[in-house]
């Protein structure tokens, strides 16, 4: 356990709540216990023995209140996820989210790359301020660069896009100190909206660390249930738990119009700040 560590993060925490704060921002809690985890199919919500399941994301509560009218919120608070342990993982974890209404995710770009800055994070320290923004690199080009093809051409392979995205791509990206990776392939889109194409998402890296995965939110139900139905079947395919659907969810999600939201690992972001290898040094995991 690493003491000036577990100081320095409390810190940490503490400004990003001061820029959340300062920008008008409300910060709100959700449930930690939730009935209908959102149905990814790689990603597995702890069961409670009481009933429900531990939430991989506060992502669908805090849409409902966009539903109900909020317009700027954050939320920093305990998530977690069966089965990922590991230098970079642990079964519970920290995760800080924001959603804007009326913004996309180049708005929520944008408040990403002010609030690393703040934190320090990417700034010379030599330097009074940061003088360029992060990098900006779509996945198409990225694909065409370091994997040699192009993923919107063609016949879809999920297996090869994953593959490709693990040993050809995240590696190159292990080599720049910022990098927003957007604009995915539809079939990527999760629940991100789609326009010409294209699923409006992007994931921010630190030097080959994944930090942070932003949508333009889906705000259209009928494909939202598709994209859930989807993805429930291919759940069960991967002989995973089948989640029930949040019927509230779905039956609010077309009055929020056009939104947008992030999900950022605090832990790994932390670690980032300090420069650390490994989520142990900078939380306490037992």
């Amino acid at each position: 356990m690493n003491i000036d560590a577990l100081k320095r993060r409390a810190a940490i925490i503490k400004d990003i709540r001061a820029f959340f704060d300062s920008r008008g921002f409300t910060e709100v809690e959700t449930p930690v216990r939730i009935a209908a985890p959102a149905p990814e199919p790689h990603i597995d919500c702890p069961p409670v023995t009481t009933g429900g399941f531990l939430r991989a994301s506060p992502e669908l509560q805090m849409k409902k209140l966009l539903a109900a009218g909020m317009d700027r919120i954050y939320q920093i608070g305990p998530c977690f996820r069966d089965g990922e342990k590991g230098s970079r993982h642990n079964p519970e974890f920290t995760m800080i989210e924001w959603y804007r209404l009326d913004a996309d995710y180049m708005d929520i770009l944008r408040d990403t790359e002010a609030l690393l800055f703040s934190l320090g994070l990417g700034r010379d320290d030599k330097a009074p301020a940061l003088e360029a923004d992060f990098k900006r690199l779509t996945v198409r080009d990225a694909y065409r660069k370091y994997a040699n093809w192009d993923p919107f051409e063609g016949d879809w392979n999920q297996d090869r896009f994953d593959f490709d995205m693990a040993v050809a791509v995240e590696k190159a990206l292990k080599n720049m100190d910022g990098v927003f990776l957007m604009d995915y392939p539809p079939q990527c889109a999760s629940l991100a909206k789609v326009e010409n194409g294209v699923a409006q998402r992007w994931e921010f890296y630190w030097r080959g660390l994944e930090l942070a995965n932003c949508f333009s939110e889906l705000c259209d139900s009928d494909e939202q249930l598709r994209r859930f139905l989807d993805a429930k079947a291919e759940r069960i395919v991967l002989g995973e738990a089948d989640y029930p659907l949040d019927e509230a969810f779905l039956s609010k999600v077309a009055s929020i119009r056009r939104a947008s939201g992030v999900a950022l690992g605090i832990d790994r972001l932390i670690m980032a700040i300090l420069g650390e290898s490994s989520i142990s040094s900078i939380r306490i995991l037992d």
